[in-house]
């Protein structure tokens, strides 16, 4: 199993980034996936869920402001950040089962 993340960078509050998370070695499809991050000094938060059929969740931090998407012919699962905060600064991970990749650093400041 290999998930690789990117997309992240620094952007001015207000602003927007759409984080990508490549994924091998497993069937994809049929796989709930997750994004989480971690802020400096701070545990894991989970951030949004997608199923293998859809359906999404997301913590109420990131609710309205985030969308999490999934291409099965591409592997690939996605993170539209809009509206960004200065508490939304992390590294985030996509998540399978017990699996998280290395993460991409998101940085919002002015």
């Amino acid at each position: 199993v290999q998930l690789v993340e990117s997309g992240g960078g620094l952007v001015q509050p207000g602003g927007s980034l759409r984080l990508s998370c490549a994924a091998s070695g497993f069937t994809f499809s049929t796989a709930t996936m997750r994004w989480v991050r971690q802020a400096p000094g701070k545990g894991l938060e989970w951030v949004s869920s997608i199923s293998s059929g859809g359906s999404t969740t997301y913590a109420d931090s990131v609710k309205g402001r985030f969308t999490i998407s999934r291409d099965n012919a591409k592997n690939t699962l996605y993170l539209q950040m809009n509206s960004l905060k200065p508490e939304d600064t992390a590294v985030y991970s996509c998540q399978r089962l017990n699996t998280r990749g290395q993460g991409t650093q998101v940085t919002v400041s002015s």
